[in-house]
């Protein structure tokens, strides 16, 4: 089962162990573009993608296209990039 994570080019936090351990971490540069790169995650045969909250917003899929498929799973997890100040 592949896994994959889908964030930002701009975030710098979210996800960074698992880029650092080796894991697919894809920075979108066009946050417009989020659904065409799941279709192609997807059609590489990736079962699970986990989206930042922030990208999420951009993905018109996810609920109406991917929440009915049983064997495909969409994640949205919270972000970090927020800076505390």
């Amino acid at each position: 089962m592949k896994v994959s994570w889908l964030k930002t080019k701009d975030d710098t936090k979210s996800f960074k162990v698992f880029k650092n351990l080796g894991f697919d971490v894809y920075d979108i540069e066009e946050p417009e573009n989020t659904d065409k790169k799941i279709e192609e995650l997807i059609k590489n045969d990736c079962k699970t993608i986990i989206l930042s909250n922030e990208i999420a917003s951009f993905s018109n899929d996810i609920i109406t296209k991917y929440n009915k498929q049983d064997d495909i799973s969409i994640i949205i997890a919270a972000g970090n990039n927020n800076e505390k100040q």
